[in-house]
């Protein structure tokens, strides 16, 4: 777990800099396949070579390392699913969001998992 409890506010302020990482994250993800798979094939990518492709793996580290000490769990890099430890009404919960949603709408129970996915109610704090 992460070492920083959120509310749902707390969460929702820090979301504009992590979407921000997110963008930055799936735009590199993207190249980064390319680039393996030009690599593994012998062969160069527009985008370039091996040099190329440690540096995405590099700069994918990097982003994934800032959202990390930004106090949130990375759950999953193909699509990114970031959780915020919380705690809301005596309860732990994880609020979750995925690449592309808008904001932060969804939270589960740590022992669920994704599957668990329900909408934050709107009397949260």
């Amino acid at each position: 777990m992460a070492s920083r409890l959120f509310t749902v506010a707390t969460a929702r302020e820090l979301l504009p800099e992590l979407q921000e990482l997110a963008r930055e994250f799936v735009h590199t993800r993207a190249d980064t396949a390319e680039l393996a798979q030009a690599v593994g094939h012998g062969i160069r990518s527009p985008l370039g070579g091996a040099p190329e492709y440690k540096a995405g793996e590099a700069r994918l580290h990097e982003l994934l390392e800032r959202m990390v000490r930004l106090g949130v769990e990375v759950k999953g890099m193909a699509p990114l699913l970031l959780d915020f430890e919380a705690e809301v009404e005596g309860e732990p919960v994880l609020l979750c969001w995925l690449e592309g949603e808008p904001d932060l709408t969804w939270y589960h129970k740590p022992e669920l998992g994704f599957s668990g996915r329900r909408p934050i109610p709107p009397h949260w704090p």
